[in-house]
């Protein structure tokens, strides 16, 4: 099963008059276990970042669902709740879920989850939209994981996933 996890990240960047200033950033990255969202945080992160930096954090996150757009690069949490029926009891349970989506504003950010939730079967309300501190999200993609898979059973089963 895969999870989103929230990964932080420290390095030294250079600033506009040169000089070198540690910062800390966050990536949520969708991976199987905090060992593979490392190794992606690596493999993704030596191409973009200059010099060394440093994982100083991974954890699991409560994000659900991630809905990216284009034309913007700003990533807004989203509160969703809704009620479902329990099944044993009867009775209606809240379910409180976290989704994550680009948009310029928390305005745009609450017609993009409307929108993008538009095709659920209950009612649903957005409580809360904050903007993420989160710089980057690194989503699952197969070809990552099936190149560096040793060959044998689980190749074979994973090229099988892929037809």
């Amino acid at each position: 099963m895969r999870i989103w996890f929230l990964c932080k990240v420290k390095y030294a960047k250079e600033t506009e008059e040169g000089l070198l200033k540690s910062i800390s950033e966050q990536y949520l990255v969708d991976a199987v276990s905090f060992t593979e969202a490392e190794a992606i945080l690596y493999d993704r992160l030596g191409s973009q970042i200059r010099g060394d930096f440093q994982v100083t954090g991974i954890s699991k996150s409560n994000i659900v669902d991630v809905f990216f757009y284009k034309d913007a690069d700003i990533w807004h949490k989203c509160k969703v709740t809704y009620l479902i029926a329990d099944a044993d009891s009867g009775k209606e349970k809240k379910v409180t879920q976290y989704m994550i989506l680009t948009a310029e504003d928390v305005k745009q950010a609450y017609d993009r989850i409307q929108d993008s939730l538009s095709n659920m079967l209950v009612s649903f309300r957005v409580p809360d939209i904050t903007e993420s501190s989160i710089q980057e999200v690194f989503p699952f993609e197969k070809k990552e994981v099936s190149s560096d898979l040793p060959s044998g059973n689980f190749k074979t089963i994973n090229q099988e996933l892929e037809d």
